[in-house]
């Protein structure tokens, strides 16, 4: 820990289910490694979320650079944390959509990425979190961003009120592309309306 206007937990931690984040709280969590998160806390700024991810042979392709699908479960991890940390320990976050993903560049096998990740807007039970990898060496652009929106449910899987207020992050241009790309994509309707309008929310006759 040091000061310099904000607290620091760096290491390897394991994030609990239901976003307990300590390996104490005992067995009834599942635990979920997230390797060397270093989780920023600004104050009193939004949490934004830093993770290091060494690219194994296990989550490569053929060509021997990261897999697409581990490229997704790297996203989702990290966005994932990000939601929890903002909304709290009453968080119980559930993948709504994939808003958005691009991947630039491919990543070989022995690379150690490292991804950013902070909620950039809420709703009443609904939220979006970017997800950024930060630029290669030698690189000068995001390897990978996208947006990940999450709903909080109940115990049966229904749309709940978020446990917190979560003030999505403004204030710093690392995130204004996809503040902007967010933006102009939820100008867009919602798949869900477009099942509804074919018919297939009507009761079977």
């Amino acid at each position: 820990m040091h000061q310099a206007g904000h607290a620091e937990f760096a290491g390897r931690i394991f994030y609990q289910h239901r976003c307990k984040a300590s390996p104490s709280d005992g067995p009834a969590y599942s635990r979920v490694p997230f390797a060397s998160i270093k989780i920023v806390m600004p104050h009193p700024s939004p949490f934004e979320t830093i993770s290091h991810r060494l690219v194994l042979p296990a989550d490569a392709n053929h060509h021997g650079t990261l897999y697409a699908g581990s490229l997704l479960r790297y996203a989702l991890e990290s966005a994932y944390a990000a939601g929890c940390r903002g909304a709290g320990l009453g968080a119980n976050l559930m993948l709504r959509r994939v808003v958005n993903l691009e991947c630039r560049r491919s990543v070989p096998i022995g690379s150690l990425v490292e991804l950013r990740a902070a909620v950039i807007h809420v709703r009443q039970c609904y939220l979006v979190v970017g997800v950024v990898g930060m630029p290669l060496e030698g690189h000068t652009l995001p390897w990978m961003d996208g947006l990940l929106g999450f709903v909080q449910v109940d115990g049966v899987g229904q749309p709940v009120e978020l446990p917190r207020a979560i003030e999505p992050i403004s204030d710093s241009s690392l995130w204004q592309p996809l503040l902007s790309r967010h933006e102009k994509l939820s100008q867009t309707r919602g798949a869900t309306a477009d099942w509804i309008e074919a018919g297939f929310d009507r009761e079977d006759e």
